[in-house]
């Protein structure tokens, strides 16, 4: 006798659970390749610097495109940044009298999250993009392909370039807009506010000290590693033609924006249990 089939609700939850388990393993799958580019890019950057093959030039190039694309954008981003974190902290601690303070906790915010996160979400979006689009188109048009047939690897000539330009844009760029929103920060504090100059850059002299800018810097770092390592394997994975480039450039944008904030929340919590805020 024919057996009959399963209910509908049966049918429904078995879709689901098998979607579920599918989207689950692809993502390992391509977390894993992403970590793979990455540990090869590394190994990579170390090797062909060694041995005189880095291209330089390349690598130059591709540094100079993204200051273009990100150097203003940080100022414009920075400068309102700064100016939140001054008025918003500013009438709080005017409410308990402590108005010295407003230096110190605009400098730390602009410093300890502020940057870091402004640079790695113009890296994301920008930089991103533009790599994940450069790599996509060539991917598409077997360009890729044709580079591992005349035994030259598309990692070493394309993807490690990008990655010490981003490294090496990073780090600049967070010190423009840590400069950039400090300074509209103080701004604001002596205009608005009516705070003095000199208890202004004092309280933010005794509560800022370097570590705070090391670790401002090694988060831009590592987040311009991230978001550049992302693109790249979005972009050599693209399929389908500019379809398949605008789906990559859109999953490269939203992954290592979303991957800086998870990173971002992880590096805060750690220093905050090991390096708790003191006055110098």
């Amino acid at each position: 006798m024919p057996q009959s089939p399963p209910p509908r609700g049966d049918t429904a939850l078995h879709i689901v659970r098998k979607n579920f388990s599918d989207t689950a393993l692809s993502s390992l799958r391509t977390f894993g390749r992403t970590v793979e580019l990455a540990v090869e890019s590394l190994r990579g950057t170390v090797t062909d610097i060694a041995s005189g093959r880095f291209p330089w030039r390349e690598m130059l190039h591709q540094a100079w495109y993204l200051i273009t694309v990100t150097a203003l954008p940080a100022i414009l981003m920075a400068v309102p940044f700064g100016v939140v974190v001054s008025v918003q902290v500013g009438n709080l601690i005017h409410q308990i009298g402590a108005d010295s303070l407003i230096g110190a906790a605009g400098g730390l915010g602009v410093i300890q999250q502020g940057a870091p996160i402004a640079t790695g979400l113009l890296l994301g979006g920008a930089g991103a993009s533009a790599i994940a689009s450069d790599l996509g188109a060539r991917t598409v048009r077997d360009e890729i392909d044709a580079l591992r047939v005349m035994g030259i690897s598309p990692v070493h000539r394309l993807v490690i370039p990008r990655v010490v330009a981003m490294v090496f844009v990073a780090p600049l760029l967070n010190v423009l807009i840590i400069f950039v929103g400090i300074v509209a920060g103080y701004v604001v504090a002596i205009s608005a506010q009516n705070v003095t100059p000199g208890s202004y850059w004092a309280t933010f002299g005794a509560f800022t000290v370097l570590a705070d800018v090391w670790i401002s810097l090694a988060k831009a770092i590592l987040f311009g590693f991230i978001v550049v390592i992302v693109a790249c394997q979005r972009g050599l994975e693209a399929r389908g033609g500019p379809r398949g480039v605008a789906d990559g450039v859109n999953a490269a944008v939203v992954l290592s924006v979303a991957a800086i904030i998870v990173v971002n929340l992880v590096i805060t919590q750690v220093v905050t249990m090991f390096l708790p805020m003191r006055v110098a």
